[in-house]
Formats: structure tokens, sequence, C-alpha cells
């Protein structure tokens, strides 16, 4: 059972997850970060930022979820290691793979196939193997892993600034128009369904994401996804967002119309970064899952209309 914090402030000016780090001897500031971020502290009602300024008489109310003690056990599972070098491996992550154990996935994840086939991996206070990011469970593609403590801080350090170039293919419902964009949209947790997020006017993360369209394809439209920040499940609430939701998403698109997949259609096809030790560039490339590749190719032989020939249309 969540325990339920509620402060009130004697004065201001300070950082609202360093006065809780402070206040609240059960909470590291870094743990009151990762409950700022998923929605779970609000300040007079409002969900806020890590940074948000505290003023004197603010009322605090922080919902703290029991913390789960993880055991990661080395598990034998097939991993697909696309590159390699003595800092780090990328991985292509097949869809319905968990990265790391959480809850209701203790056993069968990324990182117990990790520690087995890695077993000097660094591993984080959250029991993570190397993890520098993450995919959702049935999002496939391309994911790296740091492989000593060094790496870990230089990939931290450029995904944190936005150096890393992430690419996704989304098959999405509708026709998007115009045929590129960006949605500028705060993300955060939604207020009534906790385990979901969604976009948050007030106190929610800054979130964008770079869309252009590569083909209409019947009463579907093929992105090419480039999110340029980080936030759980950015792809998916924004999209979703825009009313054109990933098909086979029925947390956030819809539960009927799936085209027979059995997750949704994301799939992260490329990763640009930089070698820790050399700084040299690096861009590596994911085959679209097979899954998605025949959800294409059914709706590929009635006709193909290219963004381009659409727009030429007229239509």
């Amino acid at each position: 059972m969540e325990d339920v914090i509620r402060l009130t402030t004697r004065e201001g000016g300070q950082r609202v997850d360093k006065y809780l780090g402070q206040e609240v001897p059960s909470l590291s500031r870094s743990r009151a970060q990762q409950l700022i971020a998923e929605g779970l502290v609000t300040v007079n009602g409002a969900q806020v930022k890590p940074s948000h300024r505290l003023r004197q008489g603010d009322e605090i109310v922080a919902r703290v979820p029991p913390v789960e003690e993880v055991k990661l056990a080395p598990q034998s599972i097939p991993l697909e290691v696309v590159y390699e070098n003595e800092d780090l491996l990328v991985v292509n992550k097949p869809a319905g793979l968990v990265v790391h154990p959480g809850h209701g996935h203790q056993n069968g994840t990324l990182a117990n196939a990790l520690l087995a086939r890695y077993p000097d991996l660094p591993v984080d206070e959250h029991k993570r193997p190397g993890i520098v990011h993450r995919l959702d469970k049935d999002t496939s593609g391309l994911i790296v892993v740091a492989k000593n403590e060094d790496a870990r801080g230089d990939l931290q350090r450029q995904f944190k600034e936005g150096r890393v170039e992430k690419l996704y293919l989304a098959l999405v419902h509708g026709k998007v128009e115009p045929k590129s964009g960006m949605v500028d949209a705060p993300i955060g947790r939604d207020a009534r369904h906790r385990k979901r997020m969604a976009v948050v006017r007030s106190g929610g993360r800054d979130a964008l994401t770079e869309y252009r369209v590569l083909e209409y394809l019947s009463d579907y439209t093929l992105l090419e996804i480039r999110p340029r920040t980080g936030r759980t499940h950015q792809v998916r609430v924004h999209l979703a967002f825009i009313n054109h939701p990933v098909v086979g998403d029925t947390v956030y698109g819809y539960r009927k119309q799936r085209l027979g997949l059995k997750r949704q259609f994301l799939h992260a096809q490329r990763l640009g970064f930089q070698l820790p030790s050399s700084g040299e560039d690096v861009e590596l490339t994911s085959e679209l899952a097979q899954d998605l590749a025949e959800v294409l190719d059914s709706l590929r032989k009635p006709a193909l209309i290219t963004a381009d020939e659409w727009e030429r249309s007229g239509s």
C-alpha cells in the first residue's frame, strides 16, 4: 500500500525535488525526482516539474508506492547483438521482451538476458545492468547497453543533451496532414489512469516529437518519427493526441482496429550516437520486424500511394 506524505512549506525559494529529499528521510532526491516524473507529487493540487520553486505555505502531497525488491538473476535468453565494442553493445530487441524487471515482470527480461551473457555489466541502484534508455515491451528495435560505468555516463549525457539520433517507424490511423510537423505538448502522468501517461498542460514535462509521412496506405499512414525528448510513452501519447493513434496500441488507441497485430506498430529502426572512447559517430539500422512488415505488405497489395503522389493528386 502506498504512503501519502503531506507537507506545508514554512518558507519559499527551494526546488521541490530538493525539498522532498531533505524533509522526508525515506526519500532521496533522485527518488523524489522519479515520483515527480511519474505524476505522484502535486503542489497545491497541480503536477509540477522537479525544478518547480516552492513558495511559503505551499501544500505538497507525495504518493509513494512501495518499493519492490528486485532480485535480478541471469537467464539464458537469445539476444540479437547488432554492434559491440569494449564500451557498449546494441541489441535488436524483439516485441514482447520487457527491458528490465518491474511490477509483474520479475523474470524473462532483457536485463536478465544481459546479465547471463555479460556478467560484468555495471548494475545501477535499480538493478538495471548497463541499461541507458528504454523501449516499451511491445516496441521492437534498437537499444544500446553500456558495458562499463564511464560508457554509461557518456551515453546518458548524450541522451540528456539530445545528441542521440532516434528514428522510429509507426503506422497510424488516418491520413496525417501536413506531411511533416512537430508535436509540442508536455507529458505527465494521467490524473484519471495512473498507469498511463497523457498530455498534461500544468506540470507536464516538455516533450517534442517530429514526424514525416512516408506513405499513405488506404486509411492509414506510415510515419517516420524522431522523438526530440525521451518521455515515457512519448511517441504513442503524442500520436494519439493529434488523433492519429498507433495501429495496435490498445492503451492509447483503438482496441479493435488492429490489422491482426498483437502489439503496437512501432519499431525503433535507427540509432545514431558517438562512441564514448573515440568520439566516432555510429549509425545503426534494424530491419522492420516480420509481423509489421507483413501488415505493410497486406496494405500495399491493393494500391500504393506515396506522400508525393498523394499531394500531386490534389486529394
